[in-house]
């Protein structure tokens, strides 16, 4: 495998190593901690989901004409490493969505230009390329959930801890940048010329995407299946537990998904994460929640898997269409969990599960008519 991808994989790690001891914790710190209300914790779930998926819009498109790539790369991994640890010094609910909108500023400024790395040093085996970066992503963040699983056992689970936490997300986050500027090549020089932005090159594309965007709107985030399990009865301390679950599930799962994608193809492995999507959620209705932790890994890391390699084997303007992708998923999850955060707040956990189950049978209805059209 090119080293490239090995460095971006490891620059991956610890970077994702930071964000999980930020995200394992931050729903818990919002509602328990400040003692917001659910739907608070989905306004800063919005704010963070659109600000990260959206912009990829723009720094995708500015990649694709500018020929802008690792420059790109390198300032968005910079702004996530010096912006988290700011949140120990946040005391509301406003302050906290507005430095996770900043530090998600980052992700939007690096993800399709990255994205654009990792297809032309994979070549053709694109979907291996990406399981094994999705794979030491994955680590990362378990590694993250594992310090966090330590740090609540034996030091507590109070204000103090929790901003302590936060500040030392600069290591691992240093370490990411300091890999990328030195390890890390650029894609070879390019005439940098403006190209015209044609998407009906890639319009094709579009409506699979635009069925994963609907089916993001109905489905509970990470923060949401956190806050169940706090719900259920479990400790803060075994929380992280549960997110190490869904790391593990993920990385143990991610690149073997990379081989079958570029096996079987997208539909089979998306037939699959749909389903192990409606599977997480109908696990949370029943309170069985290991079941749903598991399923939400699979879902997340075979519907990524597959959406990325379908990309970067089909689209022309590749980091144009990812900054596409992103930017879908920025409106429909960022609007889809503001929703759901109401229904939960105003009427209770039972009827979020309830609306969201629904509409993902809806969805998935949808898109095996879109399989056998297709055929």
């Amino acid at each position: 495998m090119n080293k490239n991808i090995i460095s971006l994989g490891f620059v991956s790690f610890f970077t994702d190593m930071a964000s999980s001891m930020v995200t394992t914790i931050l729903p818990l710190y919002v509602v328990y901690i400040l003692n917001d209300g659910v739907d608070k914790l989905g306004m800063i779930i919005a704010v963070a989901t659109f600000v990260s998926y959206f912009f990829r819009i723009i720094f995708g498109i500015i990649s694709d004409r500018y020929k802008i790539v690792k420059p790109l790369v390198v300032f968005g991994y910079l702004i996530s490493a010096v912006t988290k640890p700011l949140l120990a010094f946040a005391g509301t609910w406003k302050s906290v969505a507005l430095l996770r909108g900043l530090e998600r500023i980052g992700k939007a400024v690096r993800t399709a230009p990255k994205d654009r790395l990792i297809s032309f040093y994979a070549g053709i085996k694109s979907g291996r390329s990406f399981g094994f970066h999705k794979m030491l992503d994955i680590a990362g963040e378990m590694s993250g959930a594992i310090i966090i699983f330590f740090v609540l056992k034996y030091m507590g689970e109070n204000a103090e801890v929790f901003k302590k936490i936060f500040l030392s997300t600069i290591i691992p986050g240093i370490f990411a940048v300091l890999i990328v500027v030195f390890f890390v090549k650029d894609v070879p020089s390019q005439k940098k010329e403006k190209q015209k932005f044609d998407l009906s090159r890639d319009k094709n594309l579009l409506p699979l995407l635009f069925i994963y965007f609907v089916f993001l709107f109905f489905m509970y985030s990470n923060e949401y299946f956190i806050i169940k399990a706090k719900e259920a009865g479990f400790s803060m301390a075994v929380i992280p537990l549960l997110v190490i679950l869904l790391n593990f599930t993920q990385t143990v799962t991610s690149y073997y998904f990379g081989v079958l994608i570029d096996k079987v193809g997208y539909y089979k492995v998306l037939n699959f994460s749909f389903l192990s999507g409606f599977l997480a959620i109908l696990s949370l209705y029943f309170n069985f929640i290991i079941f749903g932790f598991v399923f939400l890994g699979l879902f997340l890391v075979s519907s990524l898997n597959s959406f990325r390699s379908y990309i970067s084997d089909n689209a022309v303007n590749k980091a144009s269409v990812y900054g596409i992708f992103y930017g879908g998923i920025a409106i429909s999850a960022s609007v889809g969990a503001v929703v759901i955060g109401e229904i939960w707040h105003n009427f209770g956990e039972k009827y979020a599960l309830i609306y969201s189950m629904g509409g993902i049978i809806l969805v998935y209805l949808i898109y095996l008519l879109k399989v056998k059209n297709d055929k």
